[in-house]
């Protein structure tokens, strides 16, 4: 009884440290000499970190008070630098040139955030920590879209679905949805096309899921695909979603992941609460 007694405080103790060494490993960043892009971190005594305005994940503050970002991205980010012993600082970059400036070294991450894509992964590596994806919206009282219960119910002749010409959801739209009477509309400013949809002239369109609870209190008359959840599980044309760096720098990228994983539960309840402010 007492030798089964210490072989199970051994391995209590065992998977005791071993969790606590994992934990440590989180906390401490790559020794010096191990990673050449921590040592130059330490040695300007900044973390370059590329943002550009992204609602959940990181949002601009320009009332002047408070902190310039926030966000999950931002919280990870100063995660970063306090291990780091160094201060954050922003590069402000646009959608278009934040993988150029990341991959010409302006930055030392690009926490913009990033979707990861198979042409980015070929020339980038990804630190994520979360993902999109997006809802089929209509009207509520168009019995072709009410009636929807699958995807594929969307992909038929007599459905007629619109999108914004240039977006990320145009190619994905005539790929999943070839036998539909497809729209490409021009963007004027809204976050979907609510006004193709609401005049009748289509009968469903996509929308970022995070977007569909805010958009669903202000235009009313409006249904979604999938219903469960406010759409909020939506696994329609998902993307991982997180943090870039430049490519072979596999200590430094071990360490940004250890840490990420680590704050995983805090990033996604930060993601959360963003998400119901979203307009």
């Amino acid at each position: 009884m007492n030798t089964l007694g210490n072989i199970t405080l051994r391995a209590a103790l065992s998977a005791a440290l071993a969790f606590t060494a994992t934990a440590a490993l989180a906390q401490t960043p790559p020794p010096p000499g191990a990673s050449a892009r921590v040592d130059a971190i330490r040695k300007a005594g900044v973390l370059r970190v590329g943002v550009v305005n992204n609602p959940p994940w990181l949002s601009q503050n320009t009332t002047g008070n408070g902190e310039p970002w926030s966000g999950p991205s931002w919280t990870l980010g100063k995660e970063f630098a306090k291990l780091l012993d160094v201060k954050i600082e922003p590069v402000l970059v646009s959608h278009e040139t934040k993988v150029p400036a990341l991959v010409s070294n302006q930055m030392d991450i690009m926490i913009g955030p990033l979707n990861e894509t198979a042409e980015r992964a070929k020339i980038i590596d990804f630190v994520t920590f979360s993902n999109t994806g997006v809802c089929m919206f209509g009207r509520a009282n168009n019995p072709k879209f009410t009636s929807a219960k699958s995807l594929e119910d969307f992909n038929k002749p007599e459905m007629t679905l619109a999108y914004f010409s240039g977006a990320g959801e145009e190619p994905l739209m005539k790929q999943t949805f070839g036998n539909a009477k497809l729209r490409g509309v021009t963007n004027s400013g809204s976050v979907a096309p609510i006004e193709e949809v609401m005049a009748g002239r289509s009968d469903a369109a996509p929308l970022n899921r995070m977007l569909w609870p805010n958009i669903s209190k202000k235009v009313k008359g409006l249904a979604v695909f999938p219903s469960e959840n406010d759409c909020q599980d939506s696994r329609i044309f998902q993307l991982d979603t997180g943090m870039g760096v430049a490519k072979d720098q596999k200590v430094y990228l071990d360490w940004l992941r250890a840490v990420a994983q680590r704050m995983q539960p805090a990033l996604t309840q930060e993601e959360r609460e963003a998400t119901k402010n979203l307009k």
